[in-house]
């Protein structure tokens, strides 16, 4: 008998509850902080053609949206005739996995009574991978780490020990590395487990039912939202640092009767240094960018992300080819929604926010004893990397979020856990007050972080920044974030891209981005001016400058802050 739409309902809801599960199971076994504590990670479950049914809420858009598409190039890769009972299948293909070697995704075939019935895919970053190490210095895609085409981790249970060895001995971190992998693949595994106790429960052979109905209601759900809109096109564009020259997308957003078609023609070339970004992951942010704008409450599957389309010349910046470096394609990928936001806010006014810090505020800290004098016999070399955020846009009936990463939805690492993977000390980290743009909604706020080593140790940090030299802009008169800052304790200006030395005894000191504002500042109420100013949000200058707030007032919310009292 053919289970009711309600009963399909409910096991679409289990579905969901079993890829977070597959999900939270990587994140507790997790070697790398930058999974466990940052949650770069994400997990799905897909059917025999290898169309994802749903994605786990923990994650990225860039790993599960660049995630949808690979797992059917693992089917064409490994072969259906060669698929088996107990296989785990592995890739860190830039081009056929999600963007970079940093990330390592597993793909486990699920078997049932015997029977191929779907698979489960998951992806980490993980910590180091070889080569130059993570950053943007390589020149070509050869030197930024080892390369694991797509194969066989395991077959029919077996774990293929040739490449365990191969990977130990071609990475700094092979405990770590090591461990990710087996933990990428026993999250599948517990995905495989909970599915097979759904489909006893529901007396179901196989996944073709429950499949149909997820991807048919997805695609009409989001074709009615696409409908609704304008048949119009815009354009938009952004401009970011880039790594010697800045670099800029321009995007024509095109509304058709039952697609968004995203045309980045004419944005820049490939550059020479690592932050080119593969096509798998623009499109990634690209169709996140848009869907979250018309249709966020949609789950998203293979279905759902289907009508929204994108196209990029091949060697433009958006579609580096192979041998391009796209160690840091984040960094590019991660602006891609602004600059679609910037063409659709023409479309749809009122709808999208400002612009925000985009990119994550990443950097990797290369610890080694003191090369300048004698260093302590605890001293050890270590790769810590810490994953940060500056502000995100405001929006249309909100502030921005204050150290939120947008669009990476990407975690804060705490100071503890960066602590405790390697001998660095955090010496500051808080906020940033007057970071965010001013504006009628108020852009979120930046961090402080200044950074060094413990005693007997000396450094290379691998910065990962941008917005130095073009912050936030603001949308509908709001004010521009402020930039990102770098430099040493001594006032000396440090890159924000590349590997650089830190000398024993010496700091990094780094302010992060701020969000922009939305709408005229003049606008904003000033209930909330006041309470950013007791938070410590805004300064008493900004204020008065930008807000008009007058000098009583000023005094009266100081008063009650030293009072205690509320404002």
């Amino acid at each position: 008998m053919t289970p009711s739409n309600v009963a399909y309902q409910v096991m679409w809801n289990r579905l969901i509850s079993v890829v977070e599960e597959q999900a939270q199971a990587l994140v507790r076994t997790a070697f790398s902080t930058s999974v466990r504590e940052a949650g770069d990670l994400s997990a799905g479950v897909y059917d025999v053609e290898g169309q994802m049914l749903a994605q786990a809420v923990t994650g990225t858009p860039g790993h599960v949206n660049a995630m949808a598409d690979a797992v059917a190039h693992f089917i064409r890769r490994i072969g259906r005739d060669n698929i088996f009972e107990g296989d785990v299948y592995i890739t860190n293909d830039p081009w056929e996995g999600t963007g970079h070697l940093h990330d390592i995704t597993m793909v486990t075939p699920s078997f049932h009574n015997g029977n191929l019935v779907g698979f489960f895919a998951c992806t980490a970053h993980v910590v180091d991978i070889g080569g130059r190490g993570f950053g943007a210095d390589a020149a070509s895609v050869y030197e930024e780490g080892l390369y694991l085409p797509i194969m066989k981790f395991a077959e029919r249970g077996t774990v293929d020990q040739t490449l365990v060895r191969i990977v130990r001995g071609n990475v700094r971190e092979p405990d770590q590395l090591i461990g990710d992998m087996y933990a990428l693949a026993t999250c599948n595994e517990i995905g495989h487990r909970r599915l097979v106790e759904m489909m006893r429960e529901f007396d179901l052979a196989d996944l073709s039912g429950i499949a149909t109905f997820i991807l048919d209601n997805s695609r009409r759900a989001t074709l009615e939202r696409i409908a609704a809109l304008p048949r119009k096109s815009a354009t938009g564009d952004i401009t970011m640092d880039g790594f010697d020259t800045p670099i800029t997308l321009k995007v024509k957003v095109t509304v058709h009767a039952d697609r968004i078609v995203s045309d980045f023609t004419g944005s820049s070339g490939v550059d020479k240094k690592g932050i080119n970004c593969p096509l798998v992951y623009a499109k990634a942010y690209a169709c996140y960018a848009l869907k979250v704008a018309i249709a966020p409450e949609i789950p998203n599957n293979a279905a759902s992300l289907a009508p929204f389309e994108i196209e990029a010349p091949v060697n433009t910046i958006v579609n580096a080819i192979h041998p391009a470096p796209v160690a840091l394609r984040h960094i590019v990928g991660h602006f891609v929604p602004d600059a679609v936001f910037n063409a659709f806010d023409k479309i749809v006014p009122g709808l999208v926010p400002s612009e925000g810090a985009a990119c994550l505020c990443n950097f990797q800290v290369s610890l080694r004893p003191r090369s300048d004098g004698p260093a302590p016999n605890n001293a050890r070399r270590s790769e810590v990397l810490t994953f940060n955020s500056g502000g995100s846009g405001a929006r249309p009936a909100h502030d921005g979020l204050n150290a939120t990463a947008f669009p990476s939805g990407v975690m804060t690492m705490p100071i503890e856990a960066t602590e405790h993977a390697g001998p660095v000390i955090i010496w500051r980290k808080e906020l940033r007050p007057d970071s965010g743009g001013a504006g009628k909604q108020r852009g979120g706020l930046g961090q402080y972080m200044e950074v060094g080593a413990r005693e007997g140790h000396e450094f290379d940090i691998q910065a990962m920044f941008d917005r130095e030299d073009h912050p936030a802009k603001g949308r509908r008169g709001g004010s521009a974030g402020a930039p990102t800052t770098i430099a040493q304790d001594d006032g000396s200006k440090m890159n924000g891209k590349g590997k650089q030395f830190v000398a024993h005894g010496r700091k990094v000191v780094m302010a992060f981005p701020g969000g922009a504002g939305y709408g005229d500042p003049s606008q904003r109420d000033i209930a909330a001016v006041k309470r950013d100013l007791a938070r410590g949000y805004i300064s008493s200058q900004v204020a008065a400058d930008d807000y008009g707030l007058g000098p009583e007032d000023i005094q009266a919310v100081q008063d009650a802050i030293a009072k205690g009292e509320d404002v």
